[in-house]
């Protein structure tokens, strides 16, 4: 991880940070009745946990004195993380000692997001929830109501109450994240691959960028590649800290991925660099794919994305000669464009070709993990409208994720009939989705509002009802199972490491006792010590192992996992061309049409992540905001120039929909006709003292479109103004 300059952090200046002194153990900026001073001899305890600061779920060990949580270390067993911790993972003990948690109920007294609220206690709280659940149900039948939570090992449980309550309008943060991803590669291979790029020789990372935006194994495992001689090829607008490390960094035209793509696929059909017989046994449509990439040619895919002939060439003919251990990687945030599903697809048949499926150093498959899921059987509604609010607007829709973007656009009209109450958990799209005005005009709409949070999020600061949720170092979850490519198929639980610091009640435990309060209690009828001995059923040896070494592990299959098997897509193969696609009036292969122009003196805005940072959950927390206290602009120095903008200038950042002030940073990391900033500044909540008046918010400014296919968020679709803004 590259150095940052003056923000680094000694593990006694983190612990100053948090609030939690190195030498004793003491608590600050906490009640008297949780600070505890811990006495020279005594008692270490060590406990195992999986990190929630963000969707990795690494394995790390507790080290608590005296009931105080006093450092987390990375869990050497745990093969998916490869025994490490990341910065993010390192911050969980500031999330747990953070003086801005939440710490009781509170329901709101003035106008919705004026910021007073009133402490209340948990059982009227809870009659309040349930008693506005049921009038939302009578009065607009129980699709009424919407259901949003993020990525976590209780939201679970927020899908079952949505169900046995009987809504069908339930939206994840993944539509606003990776769907469309998930759409091309599941509609290309009939599953979603994991990268081995342990065993890679060759990869092309478009638009990833593994070495800030951490996914475990891949990030750990890239670099372990790169050592071992693999090569890496990087397409980004963005000099990230990747592509600094990459062999080659293109800074290619956002938008222009899939005419790259099938440039490629040019290259390597009409060359025939692939492998006749596995294509003929394991692809469906080869002799349609190699007539429609006829078209795009290497100087018709230089022409748009900037990337010379001669390298496309090369670079084809490289990664053919490395197959079948190379790959395009496929990322994981696709939320880009409004034609992201088929730029997935175009990498998605690059790795067809490369004949990479279910092979070393390829794409493979989901392994056996062997956690088994407890199934329910909710109530019918004769009273329910036939269909999701977001129903039919695109084909491709996962019902399970949902839109939110297309949901909120219902919302606000009304149609096809009125949602007016929204719980939300583990999410928060105040701050992640786009176009922030329609989401306050979204939480304005409703009736009823409950947010479960551990802090007071901006979609908590418009909640009606916000209730405090426990760290995950806390409280206890059910058993996960996780993937980490050829690292492990695995499963972690959660038990807590301490006591509760505050009055805080888990997801599981509100929705039980609303679920009560509903009389629908016979659907969380158990413990949740019962729940997870009904996932673990038929692993007898899994709880031993995860008491013991905090993960256990099912040995299966890596390689060859489909030999002798069908593919799960219509064709029973692997689909160059998508019969299913044709029939839904969808292109059956990828066919390029060039982004839009960006007018003079304006600029495409793209997202990205780093390392230290997830979404907006994370920039509050006190470690982490001394690495990173701000957002900034990444401002190209010609674009700079013509404006006479400087480093550390306040401009103004202007969309179709919002503006936003921002400092800005003069760099040629970044191309001539695009920026760049963090999500997570810029809050509305007053309930986040550390990033109060930092920065701006990209919600604020990004246009809110989605892509035709799977009705993922296209972050990507936002052109801008910048303008130097003049000092008073």
């Amino acid at each position: 991880m590259a150095s940052n300059k003056g923000a680094s952090l000694s593990r006694r200046d983190f612990f100053k940070a948090s609030g939690l002194a190195v030498g004793g153990g003491l608590l600050g900026g906490l009640a008297p009745s949780v600070a505890k001073a811990a006495v020279p001899d005594s008692k270490w305890e060590s406990h195992f946990s999986a990190c929630d600061m963000c969707f990795n779920k690494c394995g790390l060990v507790a080290r608590v004195r005296d009931g105080v949580v006093t450092k987390l270390d990375p869990n050497p067993k745990f093969l998916k993380s490869r025994g490490m911790l990341c910065a993010r993972g390192n911050a969980g003990i500031a999330q747990l000692y953070d003086p801005d948690r939440l710490k009781h109920p509170l329901i709101r007294v003035g106008d919705r997001g004026e910021g007073k609220w009133q402490r209340i206690p948990w059982d009227e709280a809870l009659d309040m929830a349930a008693r506005k659940m049921q009038e939302i149900r009578k009065k607009y039948t129980p699709c009424g109501h919407l259901f949003s939570a993020g990525a976590d090992l209780q939201t679970q449980f927020v899908t079952r109450f949505a169900e046995v309550y009987g809504s069908y309008n339930i939206t994840s943060h993944e539509s606003l994240c990776l769907l469309s991803g998930t759409r091309g590669f599941l509609d290309t291979f009939g599953e979603v691959p994991f990268a081995d790029v342990l065993n890679s020789r060759y990869v092309i990372m478009a638009g990833a960028n593994r070495f800030e935006a951490l996914v475990t194994p891949d990030s750990m495992d890239l670099m372990t590649a790169m050592k071992d001689g693999c090569k890496l090829v990087v397409l980004d607008p963005r000099f990230t800290k990747t592509a600094a490390l990459a062999h080659e960094w293109h800074p290619i035209r956002p938008g222009t991925d899939m005419i790259f793509m099938l440039a490629l696929m040019h290259i390597i059909i009409g060359e025939k660099l692939f492998d006749p017989e596995w294509i003929a046994e394991k692809t469906s449509g080869i002799e349609k794919l190699t007539e429609h990439v006829r078209q795009y040619t290497p100087q018709a895919a230089a022409d748009q994305c900037g990337i010379p002939r001669e390298d496309i060439v090369r670079i084809a003919r490289e990664l053919a000669e490395a197959a079948p251990r190379s790959m395009v990687y496929p990322g994981r945030r696709t939320s880009d464009y409004e034609n992201s599903t088929q730029i997935r697809r175009s990498f998605a048949l690059v790795n067809a070709l490369l004949g990479n499926w279910d092979r070393p150093g390829g794409l493979l498959a989901a392994r056996q993990v062997g956690l088994k899921g407890v199934p329910y059987d909710p109530p019918w509604y004769d009273e329910n409208p036939d269909d999701r609010v977001d129903a039919h607007k695109v084909p491709g829709m996962f019902e399970h994720e949902g839109s939110f973007v297309i949901t909120r656009d219902a919302v606000l009209k009304g149609e096809p009939y009125p949602i007016k109450g929204w719980f939300v958990y583990k999410t928060n799209p105040l701050v992640n989705a786009p176009n922030r005005k329609k989401s306050i005009e979204m939480a304005k709409a409703m009736e009823f509002m409950t947010v479960v949070d551990i802090t007071m999020s901006d979609t908590a600061w418009m909640a009606d009802l916000v209730l405090p949720a426990p760290s995950y170092l806390e409280r206890q979850d059910p058993c996960s199972g996780l993937q980490g490519s050829v690292a492990c198929a695995c499963v972690v639980k959660r038990d807590p490491v301490v006591e509760p610091l505050y009055k805080t009640r888990p997801v599981f435990d509100i929705l039980k006792s609303i679920a009560d309060r509903l009389e629908l209690g016979e659907h969380f009828d158990f413990s949740m010590d019962e729940y997870r001995d009904q996932q673990l059923r038929g692993l007898p040896d899994a709880m031993d192992a995860l008491d013991r070494d905090g993960v256990y592990y099912n040995p299966s299959k890596v390689y060859g996992i489909y030999d002798g098997r069908i593919y799960k897509t219509t064709s029973h193969k692997i689909e160059l061309y998508n019969k299913r696609y044709e029939q839904m009036g969808q292109d059956p292969m990828p066919v390029y049409t060039p982004p839009s122009s960006v007018p003079e003196n304006h600029f495409r805005l793209v997202i990205g992540r780093n390392a230290y940072l997830t979404h907006g959950s994370t920039c509050n927390n006190a470690m982490l905001h001394e690495l990173v206290p701000e957002n900034e602009l990444w401002l190209h120095p010609s674009a700079a120039t013509k404006q006479g903008i400087d480093t550390g200038d306040t401009v103004l950042v202007s969309s179709a929909v919002g503006q936003g002030e921002i400092k800005v940073r003069v760099t040629e990391k970044i191309r001539e006709d695009t920026v760049y900033m963090l999500t997570g500044f810029g809050p509305l909540s007053k309930g986040l003292s550390l990033i109060q008046d930092s920065g701006a918010s990209i919600a604020d400014i990004l246009e809110d479109r989605f892509d035709t296919i799977s009705g993922n968020a296209s972050m990507h679709e936002t052109i801008v103004s910048v303008t130097r803004k003049v000092p008073a």
